[in-house]
């Protein structure tokens, strides 16, 4: 009995922090709007607007590249930067394929040098089934 009550509360739980999860999340989406590019039915680019009652504004913007095969092979995301109103480097990330393994490397960049910064404790290497 005492194990039948224990699985329904946990049940319960896992139920209720799942609502309150999607919720939120869909509280913010709904004030981020995106314009996607496709090219050959592929997706280079997004960006991203943050919705203020009737005005739009920069938030993030991505690129992507891609292999012969359709695989994605390279990410890069920006920052909108309301100081300077201009877009700023953050983020990219590289993915190498070799077999069924997937090598992800990522950087961040380097405002200082100009340049991405290898960031070695994120790198991640794992097979593709």
């Amino acid at each position: 009995m005492k194990t039948k009550f224990l699985f329904k509360t946990i049940l319960a739980v896992v139920a209720i922090f799942m609502s309150v999860s999607f919720v939120s999340a869909r509280g913010f989406d709904g004030n981020l709007i995106h314009n996607v590019e496709e090219v050959d039915g592929v997706m280079v680019a997004q960006t991203v607007y943050k919705k203020d009652g009737n005005t739009l504004t920069n938030y993030m913007k991505y690129s992507y590249k891609y292999d012969d095969q359709k695989r994605m092979t390279e990410s890069e995301t920006m920052k909108w930067n309301s100081n300077k109103n201009s877009w700023q480097n953050d983020l990219r990330v590289t993915y190498t394929y070799s077999g069924k393994t997937v090598t992800t490397n990522y950087y961040k960049w380097d405002a200082k040098k100009s340049t991405f910064v290898l960031a070695p404790e994120m790198t991640v290497t794992m097979d593709n089934m």
